[in-house]
């Protein structure tokens, strides 16, 4: 973080991503980032008993985001209540659910049966989907391009 002090919107971006990663699928149901200034990150909750709850958190909040980084980069953590943002959150995360689902089924669909016949060599079932997966966005994104 000390190498990008320059660029806030690079250091937010960053802080909002750790947050993501310590908070979780069900926090992130209910706390959304809203800025990072300062040292002081800002996150919308939807009501006031996730406010309540949270700022009882807070210190462990502050130690996990911080060890992400090494160091001290957030020093505070408000909880602002705006079931507006948590609101359009959810509504975003579950519109890229469903694109992720829909890009899956056409990549699932597009790899032929004679590479699928080809993969069955493969005895690891985990790496065999995930091979498959790829060469279909492969083909898929492929197929776009043209």
């Amino acid at each position: 973080m000390d190498k990008i002090e320059a660029n806030d919107a690079a250091r937010e971006a960053i802080v909002f991503i750790a947050w993501s990663k310590i908070a979780g699928e069900m926090l992130a149901e209910h706390a959304v980032p809203l800025s990072f200034e300062n040292s002081r990150f800002a996150v919308a909750v939807s009501g006031r008993t996730w406010q309540k709850h949270l700022e009882d958190l807070r210190p462990q909040m502050l130690f996990k985001l911080n060890s992400v980084f090494g160091s001290s980069v957030v020093k505070f953590i408000e909880f602002r209540i705006d079931e507006n943002a948590v609101m359009a959150d959810r509504a975003k995360r579950k519109k890229a659910k469903a694109d992720a689902a829909k890009l899956r089924e056409q990549a699932e669909a597009a790899v032929p049966l004679e590479l699928v016949e080809s993969a069955n060599s493969i005895a690891d079932t985990n790496l065999r989907q995930a091979f498959l997966l790829a060469a279909g966005s492969c083909i898929v994104r492929r197929e776009r391009f043209k």
